[in-house]
């Protein structure tokens, strides 16, 4: 169990550092169009991956700020779920097995698989995963905001995803699988 902490620790801060770029990776998508044509050049910068996004209509870029966000909850509940799930199934030996750890354990478990399954079907395909929000001071003064015509632009940084989706699929599977050991050893 502390090697899989000792793991989620190393793997949170490794995902945390920001890649390196160039100010001319920038895209920028305007303020000044109609919101189709501002929609179009947000799917544009996310179709060519640029590195770092910048939004500067407010509506569009909370919109897309909240939909990362909400993304990223059912991620951490997905994971922490899962964590929850696999310590209570695990700590807790079979003999002494309440239906009480069993429903704690039921119901961990089935929160992670339901999140994974919402996340799998809803963002992991969507190229917005790929992207956080940051309000990193030392990203942030990289950029050109005298060239923007917003005073508070939504800035996003893209991230490589992989090692945070395998490990939320590797979790959610644990879970389950801790789920249906409990259950066949509770119904004994």
């Amino acid at each position: 169990m502390s090697n899989l902490v000792i793991f989620c620790v190393f793997y949170s801060r490794c995902s945390s550092d920001m890649p390196a770029f160039d100010i001319s990776d920038c895209f920028v998508v305007s303020d000044s169009y109609d919101f189709e044509t501002t929609l179009s050049l947000l799917e544009s910068a996310l179709d060519t991956q640029a590195p770092v996004i910048i939004i500067e209509p407010a509506e569009l870029g909370d919109e897309t700020s909240r939909w990362i966000r909400v993304g990223n909850c059912l991620h951490k509940t997905a994971v922490l779920s899962a964590i929850g799930c696999v310590a209570v199934g695990a700590a807790v030996p079979l003999v002494s097995s309440s239906v009480g750890i069993t429903a704690s354990c039921v119901g961990l478990g089935l929160s992670s698989v339901l999140c994974a399954a919402l996340y799998a079907l809803s963002w992991q395909f969507d190229p917005c995963c790929k992207y956080q929000p940051t309000d990193d001071t030392k990203i942030l003064r990289r950029l050109p905001f005298v060239l923007l015509s917003s005073t508070a632009p939504v800035v996003l940084v893209r991230r490589d995803d992989t090692r945070r989706r395998w490990l939320q699929n590797l979790l959610a599977t644990a879970a389950a699988l801790m789920c249906i050991w409990r259950l066949h050893h509770a119904r004994k």
